[in-house]
């Protein structure tokens, strides 16, 4: 039999025709033209979303995120150290009684500038309680390098003084007027003297009415004295000797006007002036007529040792103010920004603009107090430069950073305050080490570069003001010399003022 279905699904002739005729050439290539056309279009919609994509990080963040990284990488050149729980502590200890009424009196005449003047009177006011005797407002130093003319009342908020001690020892604005002529103890107390040498002159009161103390400088010692004697220095420099309210308030004023110019600035005290120079015998980097000029005005100035100080060895030893030149490339080895607004905090630089564009070459924003405030806002405090001074204090207390380039009067009080405040970051150059940098620079063994900044952070990087105890003397000295290379009381007053404990300011 035949299969009959087998031969109904073959094609016949004229299908196999139809099917020939339906691809025709035409056909072929209209179809050949739409593949063209399209693979075309595919090609650069891809092409596009691969240059986009190109563009663009693999892992995008949002935009608000993208400048974090940025700002991190600066904030530990801000931020203050750790204060670990550490907090000021200056309330008496229960054995603490208040101060016995005293007609015996202890008048005063204080020396130096304006933070030797404040050292010296907060020892005074501890004396005073150990004495128990009632202090006579001191008398300030005008006969000094400075000729200041200001009295206490002038620079200081003296009603504001009086009362804040007066459970701790009777203040008097003057002596009483019967006191005045009759025979006074003078006495020049020994340096860094301790709680048992004020207990021997204590015994002039039975012949002496009025003690009169020539000079008011390092008239306590550093350590070693009892823990309400301590405090008490605390509270007399850190609560009662607060600024007269026209100094206090501008200022404030300054620091307001230094905020809206950047949110963070530095507090650079540039001890670069000529008195400091001519003292130290430090003149590396000037010329010798400029030498010659500092010698002379050393051995004119009566309270300075006349002596013959090699500068080279004073400075290879650390014991030189940086240059501004040496002060821009620490700064800038530190990691801080072109951009840093710094405020300097001191008197006229010796050489002027030309040896601070030594500095402003690298960090151009730079300020003082006379392109903060005009002329007129500055007339009161001209030829007052214990109030000139009190404003860098206040600007310096105030700042994000402070970086002292020289270990003076002004350095060590600054950083003891702010050590006080709460650790706040205080920058102190390790000079002795940075210059042996600074001469490899100029002699080309060295480069300005990541390896000077590593050397110079890695140098810094316990250095920032945060929580440690107070140093004592040096090894090896003996005798009363070693009291003069003991870290000062009012440098860093941990631990009788700072502490974990639960006690509160």
């Amino acid at each position: 039999m035949v299969n009959r279905s087998f031969v109904q699904h073959r094609n016949p002739p004229t299908s196999r025709f139809i099917i020939r005729k339906s691809f025709s050439p035409f056909a072929v290539t209209l179809f050949l033209i739409f593949i063209f056309a399209s693979s075309i279009f595919v090609f650069l919609f891809c092409t596009r979303n691969i240059l986009e994509d190109e563009q663009k990080p693999l892992f995008s963040k949002p935009e608000k995120f993208q400048s974090k990284p940025e700002l991190k990488s600066v904030d530990h050149l801000w931020n203050a150290p750790s204060s670990y729980g550490f907090h000021p502590c200056v309330k008496p200890t229960s054995r603490y009684e208040a101060a016995q009424t005293s007609d015996h009196y202890i008048t005063v005449r204080s020396n130096g500038g304006l933070n030797q003047m404040r050292a010296g009177i907060s020892d005074m006011v501890a004396v005073a309680r150990i004495l128990n005797g009632t202090l006579v407002i001191p008398q300030l130093d005008k006969r000094s390098f400075w000729h200041d003319t200001s009295t206490f009342s002038d620079i200081f908020d003296e009603h504001h003084f009086i009362k804040t001690l007066q459970s701790d020892v009777k203040i008097v604005k003057e002596l009483p007027k019967e006191l005045e002529s009759i025979p006074h103890a003078r006495k020049h107390f020994t340096s860094w003297a301790g709680f048992g040498y004020y207990e021997e002159i204590a015994r002039l009161w039975r012949d002496y009415q009025v003690i009169h103390v020539a000079k008011s400088d390092s008239r306590l010692a550093n350590n070693d004295l009892p823990l309400d004697i301590q405090r008490l220095r605390c509270r007399a420099m850190y609560e009662a000797l607060h600024f007269a309210p026209p100094i206090e308030n501008f200022g404030k004023k300054l620091v307001e006007r230094l905020r809206l110019r950047g949110e963070r600035y530095i507090a650079l005290h540039l001890r670069y002036e000529k008195d400091m120079l001519s003292f130290t015998g430090c003149t590396y980097g000037l010329t010798n007529l400029e030498a010659e000029e500092l010698k002379i005005m050393r051995e004119k100035t009566p309270h300075w040792k006349i002596k013959i100080i090699n500068s080279t060895e004073h400075r290879m030893e650390g014991l030189c103010p940086l240059t501004p030149k040496e002060v821009g490339i620490f700064l800038q080895a530190l990691g801080y920004l072109p951009s840093t607004l710094i405020y300097i905090a001191a008197g006229e630089i010796y050489g002027g603009d030309s040896r601070l564009s030594e500095l402003s070459s690298r960090f151009p924003n730079i300020v003082t107090k006379e392109t903060l405030a005009t002329e007129e806002e500055l007339k009161p405090f001209i030829n007052h430069a214990s109030q000139s001074a009190a404003l860098d204090y206040i600007i310096s207390i105030e700042s994000d950073v402070f970086i002292p380039t020289y270990s003076g009067n002004m350095a060590r009080a600054v950083e003891g305050h702010r050590r006080f405040l709460g650790h706040r970051k205080t920058i102190t150059p390790e000079r002795k080490g940075l210059v042996e940098l600074f001469d490899k620079l100029e002699k080309g063994q060295l480069t300005e570069g990541s390896s000077l900044s590593d050397h110079v952070q890695q140098m810094h990087k316990n250095r920032q003001g945060g929580p440690r105890r107070r140093r004592g003397p040096q090894a090896g000295i003996k005798g009363r010399a070693r009291f003069r290379t003991e870290e000062s009381f009012y440098e860093n007053p941990y631990p009788e003022c700072i502490c974990k404990s639960k006690q509160q300011l």
